[in-house]
């Protein structure tokens, strides 16, 4: 899942994501002519990251079962 906005309408804003499993992986994108990885980070079970959408992150890919919280609500990813 990527979630991908406006830089204007979310520089600064934050998700936090918590791992639903193990190894569930968060992967920070640039902005910019090509979009590529810039950072990545891997949950276990039950622990929370707290990640900002910055002039350099344009999206934040998530891989594996999370609960993802934002200002605009709540969603899972992953296999139900």
């Amino acid at each position: 899942m990527v979630l991908d906005c406006d830089l204007a309408s979310i520089a600064g804003d934050y998700i936090v994501v918590k791992a639903l499993e193990n190894g569930v992986t968060i992967i920070g994108m640039t902005r910019g002519k090509e979009t590529r990885f810039h950072h990545t980070e891997r949950l276990d079970k039950g622990e929370v990251l707290l990640a900002q959408f910055t002039e350099l992150t344009s999206a934040i890919k998530i891989r594996g079962k999370a609960q993802i919280l934002t200002r605009h609500g709540s969603l899972q990813s992953g296999a139900e």
